[in-house]
């Protein structure tokens, strides 16, 4: 990057600003989520197992339906940068209405192929099994609020006020939280309920979320708002072509995620190829990554976000110094995060195993994902910039050669024909992170993104 692009303050302070309720929102979340992990733990083994069992089918199932908001975050960015509230007002009635039908619909085709998709993971016990489709068919009631509250809490990043979703998330984290207590181990008179408590803890907090973040939209006097002129339901030309706009932006993203969605399970059978010990460092291993993945991503969310608004408002450069600022910011704390793996990565793995052969497995895979932090958190930055500016096909593009064509390629090459184990695992990763890294920085620096029609 030349000195022509170095950031301005305030746009360090906007990113900062943006970025900050988001990575503490995502870090709170993986908080609550191992708690939420450890009660079921505590109740029963099977209970757990069932647990681990749904975690991967609704990681797909979301991650595909809410690749919908990114056409929704670019839209919606433009629009406030230009000052164009009736663009904003119908861009956030468009989107809700879409992502409650598509909700509603993912929620029915998910419940009747229940069975078939469990059948997936064979070799469980009937105890599991039962346990796990107890657990989905109470959450996939739930779905379309929580595709409600994702599209809406996009919408509000991407106008800039990311406090908000973070306030919500975390208030409904601890309704989640008091509710599966009470269930799943049946405190206070409420019935011992188990997996199926767990399920409704998180099905009300999904609609609580939902619930609030839609009120906040429905105030008339926000910087976003579904209400105009006193009316809500509305559906015209506007809401329509809208619509249209945000499609052409979110398709891309969704044959992404579909191929990130298919890359990460060849990923996963490659890793189960190297036994049970491999695959509980990799596990421990995805712990301690999982903060610097989530901080690079809150980074990209408030680049995003400046990236459209800025473009929307005709600075293209201003723009570019958002990106940068984000970048910078993303590098540099990761970089710290990186130094931490090398000064003690024996203590950092203690935190989740005292197994030494765990340890001296996964001590040489934290050197190499020390060296992975910059180039992901370069390339988490960039994608979401991408995204915000609405030029989706190039992230679709290069992240589709990422995990097929490099990621894949390289992990079976250094575990199965070099024999590396492990840690040929993490090389792979990495290939993949520094190459994508490299070709996102070209498309950066030829600002073809810049002009993108959204």
């Amino acid at each position: 990057m030349s000195a022509t692009y170095s950031a301005h303050p305030n746009l360090n302070r906007a990113v900062l600003q943006l970025a900050l309720p988001t990575i503490a929102q995502s870090f709170f979340h993986t908080l609550f989520y191992l708690v939420d992990r450890a009660m079921l733990g505590h109740y029963s083994t099977d209970a757990l197992a069932a647990f681990r069992l749904t975690s991967p089918l609704l990681w797909c199932i979301s991650g595909l339906l809410s690749a919908f908001s990114i056409g929704s975050v670019a839209l919606v960015g433009r629009a406030v940068g230009a000052g164009d509230r009736t663009l904003a007002t119908a861009t956030v009635r468009a989107s809700l209405v879409f992502a409650l039908g598509v909700g509603i619909a993912a929620s029915g085709v998910s419940w009747l192929g229940l069975d078939r998709m469990l059948t997936l993971f064979p070799g469980v016990t009937p105890e599991v099994y039962d346990a796990a489709n107890h657990f989905l068919k109470i959450i996939l009631f739930a779905l379309p609020f929580d595709l409600l509250a994702t599209t809406a809490a996009a919408m509000l990043q991407a106008a800039g006020n990311s406090r908000t979703p973070f306030v919500v998330a975390g208030i409904a984290n601890l309704v989640n939280l008091g509710i599966d207590y009470l269930l799943i181990y049946g405190r206070g008179g409420f019935p011992e309920l188990g997996v199926a408590g767990a399920a409704i803890g998180s099905a009300i907090a999904m609609i609580f979320n939902a619930g609030w973040l839609l009120w906040v939209l429905s105030r008339p006097q926000g910087v976003l708002s579904f209400i105009d002129q006193g009316k809500a339901l509305v559906w015209n030309a506007a809401e329509r072509s809208a619509l249209s706009r945000v499609m052409r932006v979110a398709f891309p993203t969704l044959g992404e995620r579909l191929c990130r969605s298919i890359g990460y399970l060849g990923f996963t059978a490659i890793i189960s190829s190297l036994g049970s010990t491999a695959m509980a460092t990799h596990e421990a291993l995805l712990g301690l990554e999982a903060i610097c993945f989530l901080s690079a991503d809150g980074f990209g969310i408030a680049v995003a976000a400046i990236v459209a608004q800025r473009l929307g408002a005709g600075k293209p450069e201003e723009a570019m110094r958002g990106v940068f600022a984000g970048m910078t910011m993303a590098i540099a704390l990761l970089g710290c995060f990186a130094l931490l793996f090398l000064a003690v990565p024996g203590g950092l793995l203690r935190i989740f195993t005292q197994d030494d052969q765990i340890l001296a497995i996964g001590i040489p895979c934290l050197a190499i994902a020390a060296l992975a932090q910059p180039f992901m958190a370069t390339s988490l930055v960039l994608e979401q910039a991408l995204r915000g500016a609405g030029a989706t096909r190039s992230a679709f593009v290069i992240a589709t050669l990422g995990w097929f064509v490099i990621r894949l390629i390289a992990t079976s090459s250094f575990v199965w024909v070099l024999g590396w184990g492990l840690a040929g695992v993490w090389l792979g990763s990495t290939c993949d992170w520094l190459i994508r890294a490299f070709l996102l920085l070209v498309v950066l620096r030829r600002g073809t993104w810049q002009k993108a029609i959204v």
